[in-house]
């Protein structure tokens, strides 16, 4: 979830002169409206199929496999039409891109939803009950480091999975820091039980919103469904995740000179800090009351898409349902010092936050509207686009086709870092790719969230990352050399989630 201390984290970026995501959007938009004027547009046929989902059936409209044809003029040659500059009269234009965008049916949805989500959740965060149920943990943890990395890894990695949590464990990393020097481990614990676990999280969802529900909305695929299968997989990863800490937690409080950042240590050495912690911070029945709603409504959501097939606009309510009772907790209990004009201020700040994340989902719908849009019946540039990548990979197995999905997801990671941008921009084209290859849906979904979860934890160019080794004192480079390993055991294991999605039929 994207908060606005999240945009100050650009400027402990400074090493890396990475373009804004809407600057590479709109050249990317730009190279769109360049192959209107050289690639012939084309078209497929659809066919309706029907599924079981809960016991309940359903029925999907699929591209029929070869229907695939262009567009041809009277001499039977494929047809190229450029897109013009402006359109004045309701049409696709160049410069149209990001209204039309905003506009679409696809993006509205979704847009309406990061909206209502996001203040939601800014409501239950100015309420201060997760950083003081966190801080309270800590404090009661003392002479218990080694339960402190299991439970704190835990934590962190479900706030990842069911809010998108990343930036805003920022200051738990600040007090982390000095603690676990202080007793015998490093720096770089902190960082794995608070970034990289949210990290592991949000790879691993199930439920977040502003990924894994925004990248099934695209897809087509029910809101949160498949979510057995997910919590699996969150389950794995994050012991996976907290096994290697702990592991590494050992070998550290054994000979501490083994550490990559042992010498940068010596700054909270020096400083001689032994908890951290701000003694200013409380935890009573108000706060658990907030963190019991929280748990509640993620019981409820988890609920209503099960059983009841809620979508994006119940499951949005659920979510603003959860923020006025938080938010009404708040002001009884007197939360942060809130008062009833908190609650819509925090509505406000929470919806404004994700303005930006809202603004990419506009702008790479856009991208779709200059290419002609995603309807695979209508002659369009993206439907030959996409033809011609099915051909390209139409020698590989279905195996093949997924791990090269989540290849493909991490490495555009590196140009995109937020994953609603990710989703947005990626998933039209994804998804009924992955029909064309004899892909489910839900699989290329499952490639996007992973792809775009795990790399995080070591692409120079996520401003988050750089922000926690900053406050750290890693150098990158070496947080590099130790994380690399991981990534990569994370991405064989991740791999082996996609075959097995795929041998049954996920």
């Amino acid at each position: 979830m994207s908060k606005k201390k999240g945009e100050g984290l650009k400027s402990f970026n400074r090493g890396f002169n990475v373009p804004d995501t809407y600057i590479i959007i709109f050249f990317v938009v730009v190279i769109a409206a360049v192959m209107t004027f050289l690639v012939p547009k084309g078209y497929y046929e659809t066919e309706d199929v029907t599924y079981l989902m809960n016991g309940v059936e359903k029925t999907r409209t699929v591209i029929k496999d070869g229907s695939f044809q262009y567009l041809t003029d009277a001499a039977g040659k494929p047809v190229t039409e450029g897109v013009a500059l402006f359109s004045g009269d309701g049409g696709t234009g160049f410069f149209n891109y990001m209204y039309n965008g905003i506009i679409s049916s696809s993006a509205i949805e979704i847009i309406a939803f990061l909206m209502v989500v996001g203040g939601a959740f800014g409501i239950m965060i100015r309420t201060g009950a997760v950083e003081a149920g966190l801080i309270g943990l800590i404090r009661k943890a003392k002479g218990a480091e080694k339960l402190l990395i299991p439970v704190l890894f835990v934590l962190f990695s479900l706030g990842g999975a069911v809010f998108g949590m990343g930036e805003e464990a920022l200051p738990f990393t600040m007090i982390l820091c000095p603690l676990f020097v202080a007793v015998g481990y490093d720096t770089v614990i902190a960082v794995l039980v608070t970034y990289v676990a949210t990290q592991i999280g949000f790879g691993s969802s199930w439920m977040n919103p502003f990924s894994v529900g925004i990248a099934q909305g695209i897809a087509g695929v029910d809101v949160f469904s498949g979510a057995g299968f997910r919590m699996v997989m969150w389950v794995v990863f994050t012991a996976l995740g907290c096994g290697m800490t702990m592991f590494y937690a050992a070998k550290v409080k054994k000979t501490p000179e083994i550490s990559v950042a042992y010498e940068s240590d010596q700054y909270f050495r020096d400083q001689n800090e032994k908890t951290g912690i701000d003694e200013g911070h409380s935890f009573g029945i108000g706060h658990i009351l907030v963190l019991v709603t929280l748990a509640v409504t993620v019981v409820w959501v988890i609920w209503g898409v099960m059983a009841k097939g809620y979508y994006m606009a119940e499951i949005a309510t659920q979510f603003f349902i959860m923020g006025i009772v938080a938010g009404v907790i708040g002001v009884i209990f007197h939360l942060n010092d809130m008062k009833v004009n908190d609650i819509a201020v925090s509505f406000k700040d929470g919806a404004k936050d994700l303005i930006g994340a809202a603004l990419v989902v506009a702008m790479a719908q856009g991208i779709m509207q200059v290419l002609g849009g995603s309807d695979p019946t209508t002659p369009t540039v993206i439907n030959t686009i996409m033809y011609g990548i099915s051909q390209a990979l139409a020698g590989l197995s279905g195996a093949a086709a997924a791990v090269l999905m989540y290849v493909f997801q991490s490495v555009f990671n590196f140009f995109v870092v937020s994953g609603s941008g990710q989703a947005a921009i990626t998933m039209p084209i994804m998804a009924p790719l992955a029909d064309l290859l004899g892909v489910s849906r839900q699989t290329s979904v499952l490639a996007f969230q992973l792809g775009d979860g795990f790399s995080n934890s070591v692409l120079p160019t996520s401003s988050a990352l750089m922000g926690y080794l900053v406050v750290s004192k890693i150098p990158y480079v070496k947080w590099l050399k130790f994380m690399m390993p991981l990534f990569l055991i994370w991405t064989f294991f991740g791999c082996l989630f996609m075959l097995g999605a795929l041998m049954i039929g996920y």
